[in-house]
């Protein structure tokens, strides 16, 4: 029979019980076995609602409470020396360390040894391939160790099975972590230590068997990527290893995300028990690895989108199972979601003021694995098996295939005028640069912030009560207002050279322009997991996207009318609205990009009519949507930096132009970066510790930088020597007149008590070096 399975569920719960455990956790609210019970009921809740469904293989080991990353990392001991780790396992406090930082006391009796550090800056973070989900990238060095740290792994499989269930266990295979690394200041690959990590995986697929375990699920996306021979080879190094080491373990080699084209030979040679691939992203791969296919060997046919909130059209998702089935042999064959399901909401049934038309045409991670199990069911069974849930997909995809609030013929008659006009500046940068500074007055080294500031639990209070009717919206202005004009003031007061307004009017920097975009509707609970606790509600794009009326100019106006320093308009880039939301899968992404870019443009030229004299258009996710095969970089970028360049090029030349980015390698796209022409960009680059910007270096990037000194996903604040001395590294390699300085990242998900004395630094570093080149140049 065919086998109806899954790769992953949602970790957060429906209501966020994760989310809310871990921050009362790191509040001190919670206790350390307080936020284990959360997380055991919502394993329990999850694992039991999966069989319920019809999944026959369940994942355990999916669950993380950070990142399946960071537990890969705890897992084989591969703590960096900094955090003091000298135990047997990774305690919390260590893990929690990795992925947030740490700064506290400790009082000791004398001569008695820390087992924790001090004051330790947070791993890493950057995109799980084109998703917007951060992974804590592991730090590798030449003769790193490796051992077993963590039973988390076998600890939920047994878990799973005092309530009844068999489970099948989850990891991160060793090659992608290898490759998902970073070695530090080594020329070695980091495959090189593929020998040393290799043991503790044997040892965990050893006691997985030992515990029961028929199938283990080992995660390798990147076989996804181009990769060398060199990488090639250690896959097959790896898994005539792994595969020896418990020969009683099936193991389900997962790929997702794209197709294998030149690794299709070397996943189908790999000793493995079962091959999972992805047939949502790349659904032309399926007939090639049919016609390789060996016997005797599992498939596992990702045909539910684990990426997008959709339903599918189960009759396409139907026949790929049964062109499998036909060529291998239902027992052979295995339908699951394309990828793990994280990555979407949990449950569409809590959706219930949702308008009924659009919920037909969604499944969330709950309804996507029912149908996971009515596909198996009607390839196992035939179509009548399930004839009343086919005709039910039918009807939802006829509804909205002909649905009029999709299409807006004004919308797209404007697409079609677009010229080239439309995409350029009227001068080069080194034209406008002047004008600005003559505009602007600002100062070297200028000072800003990326846009939000602390959303504090007021803030949060007082836009629910506003949502739910219990105070009038002339009462929510005031507030707002108030809490603008106190966030202005301390700006001023604290020395920043370019302030913004804070936006607490924003729930979300993408949710925010979509509420008042058409083509847009909005989930109450649709929740997915960003890094840790950081939750984001994706806008659903499902038709023509434009402007109605203004969006920011209110409060950007408003801001401006408390200080004499030139405001920052503060918008959401169109790739980025693009990226961070649920998008329609009826045209191509670039076609609703463009709508996007237009609707953005008209903010922009209705700010700067307003007297807003610099314009930020954040393109977080820029860098993220990059395509994972290089073969298809240029016509992403050809599109995504073109939408940028029809929302910018409105501006006058004296107004200036910014644009933010969040955790991203550049260097392999810092042509098209520097093809956007913004005036100033702002990177994060503190967790790097500037190693981010030598893209731009070697790029001899010619527009201004604002390398990010201030690290905003972590609670620790950083001194006013780091940021001084992460400063002066950016000096020497970029010209006095590039830099900006600012922190990493917007601070919305920051406390005031952190964010003062964090910005008081980060001004005082600025000033301080500020001085000293004036000095130099007097002296001169």
């Amino acid at each position: 029979m065919v086998i109806a399975a899954n790769l992953g569920f949602p970790r957060i719960g429906v209501n966020r019980e994760l989310k809310k455990a871990l921050e009362g956790y790191w509040k001190g609210e919670v206790t350390a076995q307080a936020l284990r019970d959360v997380a055991k009921e919502l394993r329990k809740a999850h694992w039991t609602m999966q069989h319920r469904t019809g999944i026959k293989h369940v994942p355990s080991n999916d669950f993380s409470y950070y990142d399946q990353v960071l537990d890969t990392i705890a897992m084989v001991g591969a703590v960096p020396e900094r955090y003091n780790f000298t135990g047997d396992k990774v305690d919390l406090d260590t893990y929690f360390a990795m992925a947030r930082g740490v700064q506290h006391k400790h009082d000791h009796k004398a001569g008695e040894a820390c087992t924790h550090a001090h004051d330790a800056s947070a791993m890493e973070m950057t995109k799980w391939f084109d998703t917007n989900y951060h992974y804590i990238v592991p730090e590798l060095h030449a003769d790193q160790k490796f051992k077993l740290a963590s039973d988390k792994i076998f600890e939920e499989f047994k878990e799973a099975k005092l309530q009844g269930l068999h489970t099948r266990p989850v990891l991160l295979g060793p090659v992608s972590f290898l490759l998902l690394g970073k070695m530090k200041g080594e020329a070695k690959p980091a495959l090189s230590l593929l020998p040393a990590l290799l043991p503790v995986y044997e040892r965990v697929l050893k006691q997985l068997a030992a515990l029961g375990a028929d199938w283990v699920q080992i995660d390798e996306p990147c076989l996804v990527l181009d990769l060398d021979e060199q990488a090639r080879a250690a896959y097959k190094t790896a898994y005539e290893k792994l595969s020896a080491a418990a020969p009683e373990l099936h193991i389900l080699l997962a790929t997702y995300f794209g197709d294998l084209r030149e690794n299709l030979d070397t996943a189908l040679e790999l000793p493995v028990a079962g091959l999972h691939i992805d047939v949502v992203r790349a659904p032309g791969q399926l007939d090639e690895v049919l016609a390789k296919f060996p016997a005797k060997k599992s498939l596992s046919l990702g045909v539910v989108n684990g990426r997008n909130i959709w339903r599918t059209d189960l009759d396409v998702a139907v026949r790929q199972v049964g062109k499998a089935v036909a060529k291998i042999g239902s027992e052979w064959v295995q339908v699951a979601p394309s990828c793990s399901l994280q990555f979407t909401p949990v449950d569409l049934d809590s959706e219930d003021k949702l308008d009924a038309e659009l919920k037909s045409w969604l499944a969330f991670a709950k309804q996507k694995l029912a149908e996971v199990a009515i596909i198996a069911k009607a390839v196992a069974e035939g179509d009548a098996a399930v004839k009343s849930e086919l005709e039910a997909s039918r009807a939802a995809y006829d509804i909205r295939r002909t649905s009029t609030r999709i299409h807006n013929a004004d919308v797209k008659a404007r697409i079609a005028k677009i010229d080239a006009a439309m995409r350029s500046r009227k001068n080069p940068f080194a034209v406008r640069i002047k004008q600005q500074q003559v505009a602007l007055d600002l100062p070297l080294l200028p000072t800003t912030t990326i846009g939000s500031f602390p959303q504090t639990a007021e803030v949060r209070a007082k836009r629910a009560e506003f949502k739910a009717g219990k105070i009038t919206e002339a009462a929510y202005k005031t507030f707002l207002r108030e809490e603008t004009a106190r966030t202005v003031k301390y700006q001023e007061e604290v020395g920043l050279d370019v302030p913004v307004h804070g936006e607490f009017e924003r729930n979300d920097m993408v949710e925010y322009f979509g509420e008042q975009l058409s083509g847009f509707f909005f989930t109450k609970n649709g929740w997915v997991q960003s890094y840790g606790a950081r939750c984001v509600k994706p806008p659903v794009i499902f038709g023509d996207v434009s402007r109605a009326k203004p969006m920011t100019v209110e409060w950007s106006t408003y801001a401006q009318s408390l200080t004499k320093k030139p405001m920052k308009g503060m918008l959401t880039g169109p790739v980025t609205i693009l990226q961070w939301s649920f998008v329609r899968d009826d045209q191509p992404r670039s076609d609703t990009c463009r709508q996007i870019a237009l609707a953005i443009r008209d903010e922009v030229a209705d700010l700067e009519k307003a007297g807003i004299k610099i314009i930020q258009i954040d393109e977080a996710a820029l860098r993220e949507g990059l395509p994972l095969r290089r073969a298809d970089w240029k016509n992403y970028l050809d599109w995504a930096v073109d939408a940028f360049r029809i929302t910018s090029s409105v501006a006058k030349d004296e107004t200036q132009i910014h644009t933010h980015m969040c955790y991203s390698e550049f260097n392999d796209i810092i042509a098209a970066i520097a093809d956007m022409d913004a005036d100033v960009i702002s990177i994060e680059t503190s967790r790097s510790q500037m190693e981010l910007l030598d893209a731009f270096v070697n790029f001899k990037y010619p527009n201004q930088i604002g390398p990010g000194v201030y690290d905003i996903h972590s609670p620790r604040v950083p001194s006013q020597n780091e940021m001084e001395a992460l400063l002066r590294k950016a000096l020497k390699v970029l010209s006095k007149d590039q830099v900006w300085v600012n922190p990493d990242c917007g601070l919305k998900t920051r406390g005031w008590a952190e964010v003062k004395p964090a910005l008081e630094a980060m001004v005082a570093a600025a000033q301080k070096l500020r001085a000293e080149l004036k000095d130099k140049k007097l002296a001169s």
